[in-house]
């Protein structure tokens, strides 16, 4: 191979390029990233940088001597907007055209938004670090805060938000806030871990709208009837895979951009992170992991097979979330009939390790507050054998 295109300066991108370069590809490599910025991690946006204890600066992957380094054909700034995976080129936004023998997909996924009201002032979504310092600005003017959606973004923007003195609202479909990822039993603690910190929470509900005022939001409208006032509101309902780019591509688009084992999409094309849907060969089954472990180890595997290593990709699944002060740890995989038993530790006092059994098996440990006790049980999850295909 001569050139290499990844496309997506991410976290999982800069990896992919970064393995290339160790393990010996010495040809021409781009990097397009569609943000303005050099790669940065986005774990910190809804903590650290929107709390703003940590600069904006300090979220940066990587210095301007690693780049120097890496001899990248670098692209900020930049949106691929079309494959012609046959003729091996991609189409950029200002025009260009660039050939290749390989490609590594590193898009990542866009925030869902809502279909009423989403387009009024003090409306925010959070995904780059363009959202984090807007909405960091607004929030200090204190707004009374709302945040749409139970999950890992919105209960740690709810978090951060009351750390800084905000009143704040969460409002989430689910019985508790994470209880669809945690489970109900552990989503009931960080409900609890919210209301205790002064979070008003509005769980079992839906939104219908939102509402505004002369161009600019006012509230939160549910389908029972009730309104949430709010001068901000976060909407973290979700992503969707960032593959519009890739329609009419022939590459098989689903949630996600399809691979097989190996993370290969099709000839010399590959994916990782949270754009990737792949075999998982132990596991049996498609995984798409939207979590930042992930996009590194994902992007390793993807450069080394596209040259020539050969390796099915079987991680087991981790990620974390900080929130006041819990740090939530989980590994594995946690089933819907799956049954939670806490087996170190005491819940009350907010230090345990609970593990998620399905069918007898250990699928899954998950630690609050007790990373060296969580460790210590690793050892008891099992994991099924190979499968072919």
């Amino acid at each position: 191979m001569r050139r290499v295109v990844v496309v997506g300066a991410s976290a999982a991108g800069l990896t992919a390029a970064e393995t290339l370069r160790r393990e010996g590809y010495h040809g021409h490599l781009t990097l397009i990233g569609e943000e303005p910025h050099l790669p940065y991690d986005r774990p910190p946006l809804s903590k650290q940088i929107l709390a703003g204890s940590r600069p904006p600066s300090a979220s940066a992957l990587r210095g301007p001597d690693d780049y120097a380094r890496l001899d990248l054909d670098l692209r900020p700034g930049r949106r691929a907007i079309a494959l012609d995976a046959d003729r091996r080129r991609v189409q950029l936004d200002d025009g260009t055209s660039l050939d290749y023998d390989g490609l590594i997909i590193a898009t990542g996924v866009t925030p869902r938004r809502l279909p009423n009201g989403h387009d009024l002032d003090g409306v925010h979504v959070l995904r780059t670090l363009d959202d984090a310092l807007r909405l960091r600005q607004h929030l200090l003017r204190r707004p009374r805060l709302a945040v749409i959606g139970g999950g890992f973004t919105g209960a740690e923007v709810a978090a951060t938000a009351r750390t800084l003195g905000l009143d704040a609202t969460l409002v989430c479909q689910g019985p508790s806030p994470l209880a669809e990822r945690l489970g109900q039993d552990i989503g009931q603690l960080v409900a609890e871990l919210h209301t205790d910190h002064g979070v008003r929470l509005r769980t079992g509900a839906r939104v219908s709208s939102l509402v505004g005022s002369q161009g600019r939001v006012s509230g939160v409208r549910l389908t029972d009837g009730s309104r949430v006032e709010a001068d901000a509101v976060v909407v973290a309902i979700g992503s969707t895979p960032a593959t519009g780019w890739l329609h009419g591509s022939g590459l098989d688009i689903g949630d996600g951009v399809l691979c097989d084992a190996y993370c290969q999409a099709g000839p010399g094309v590959y994916a990782a992170g949270d754009v990737a849907r792949w075999y998982h060969q132990d596991l049996g089954t498609t995984l798409r992991l939207e979590h930042r472990t992930n996009a590194a180890e994902q992007a390793i595997a993807a450069a080394r097979n596209l040259l020539g290593a050969g390796e099915p990709y079987t991680p087991l699944p981790y990620f974390w979330s900080d929130q006041y002060d819990a740090r939530i740890q989980a590994y594995g995989i946690r089933t819907a009939d799956a049954e939670t038993e806490v087996v170190d530790g005491d819940p009350a006092k907010r230090s345990f390790v609970a593990l998620h059994r399905t069918g007898g098996r250990v699928t899954g440990a998950l630690g609050w507050n007790s990373p060296r006790p969580l460790r210590s049980h690793l050892a008891t999850l099992t994991r099924p054998a190979a499968r072919a295909g």
